[in-house]
């Protein structure tokens, strides 16, 4: 753990949810898995599975993030894959592919329940998240993890700009929020930035585009293995 020290100015904890709340990335990972075999025929898995990560990448400014963005994503890279040539049946594929990822069931991560429940009432708890709406409203719903959380926040994106919206939708000081997820990129960097507090829990697997390449060394980082190790920091 990175700095054990407690925390004694936050009043506002927000969570992300996908990896940090609930299981996601694996969904995603398999969703990629199948894609790669429906066009194996074409090219190796490893050439597949970059064509699918770039033209994802290269769509978010239109797409942003989630699940119709990926599927969207899949169908055009199936489309260079194939030059133009994949049949009907392949894209009803990508398709089914898409729906599947859409009802996967929502598992919680170890802890996460029992951690909300000791906060809950102690501080004010948020979600902040990016992604889907609907998706995620759904993702909420359906944990049975509502009842814990004051506000929800789906980003478009996680930028300073857009943490910093959120301080003042919320009326709070940067240095009283607490932003609690499993991306260095998204859930640490731009809060620390915005003059707020972090603590990443990682998750076991991470999507290559919010991986970071060098370590975080800030008075107002924390770096716990799970998440139940944040109570020792807050209470």
């Amino acid at each position: 753990m990175i700095n054990s020290t407690i925390i004694s100015s936050v009043e506002v904890i927000a969570f992300d949810a996908d990896d940090t709340l609930f299981i996601n990335e694996p969904y995603f990972e398999e969703a990629e898995r199948k894609f790669c075999v429906l066009f194996q025929d074409y090219l190796s898995h490893q050439s597949l599975s970059n064509m699918l990560f770039k033209t994802q990448v290269d769509n978010l400014p239109l797409y942003g993030y989630g699940i119709k963005g990926y599927v969207l994503s899949m169908i055009e890279a199936a489309i260079k894959i194939t030059n133009g040539t994949g049949s009907t049946k392949m894209m009803s594929k990508i398709l089914e592919i898409g729906k599947e990822l859409a009802q996967q069931p929502i598992v919680l991560l170890d802890g996460v329940e029992d951690t909300l429940a000791q906060l809950h009432g102690k501080y004010k708890l948020i979600v902040a998240t990016k992604g889907d709406l609907k998706d995620q409203q759904r993702k909420l719903h359906d944990s049975g993890l509502g009842h814990y959380f004051h506000h929800i926040e789906v980003m478009s994106e996680k930028a300073e700009l857009n943490y910093e919206k959120l301080f003042n939708r919320l009326d709070i000081n940067s240095a009283n929020f607490l932003m609690i997820g499993n991306s260095l990129k998204s859930d640490v960097l731009p809060v620390l930035n915005s003059g707020g507090w972090a603590i990443h829990v990682p998750f076991h697997t991470t999507w290559e585009h919010e991986r970071i390449d060098h370590e975080i060394v800030h008075n107002n980082f924390r770096s716990c293995k799970k998440i139940s190790d944040i109570l020792p920091l807050l209470l």
